[in-house]
């Protein structure tokens, strides 16, 4: 459904080794760096058809995140959702709500694990078991 995200940073090194890490543990690769007509830096993270993008507001007012949005991010294993939740903590990310874990849910199970990332966006690694 999705071709592509963005989201706001305050500091795009600080956000490039934070999902250069946790995106890696999804299997995705280093960002296209890339500098909008306006001169703002800009990271495009490309993986299996979708791309998030990273960027320095273009209207110059600080990066917020949004009060009720979650990004989820499709997971292939219980494990994976683990790696990519803990990786995202040793990065400067925060864990929030549960621990990750299996919690049933009203289109089956699913094994979650929600972080905030250091600009407070929150993430969702998910894996659903067949």
């Amino acid at each position: 459904m999705f071709s592509h995200i963005v989201i706001g940073s305050n500091d795009l090194e600080r956000s490039r080794r934070f999902y250069d890490a946790v995106l890696g543990t999804l299997g995705v690769g280093a960002p296209f760096p890339n500098v909008a007509p306006t001169g703002h830096q800009r990271l495009f993270y490309r993986h299996n058809g979708g791309t998030l993008g990273i960027t320095e507001p273009i209207d110059g007012a600080e990066a917020t995140c949004a009060n009720g949005a979650t990004i989820g991010f499709k997971c292939d294993s219980a494990e994976q959702v683990q790696a990519f939740h803990d990786t995202a903590v040793a990065h400067g990310g925060k864990s929030i709500e549960a621990p990750p874990g299996l919690r049933a849910g009203s289109l089956g199970p699913m094994y979650l694990a929600y972080v905030r990332d250091p600009d407070g966006h929150k993430l969702c690694a998910m894996y659903r078991p067949a």
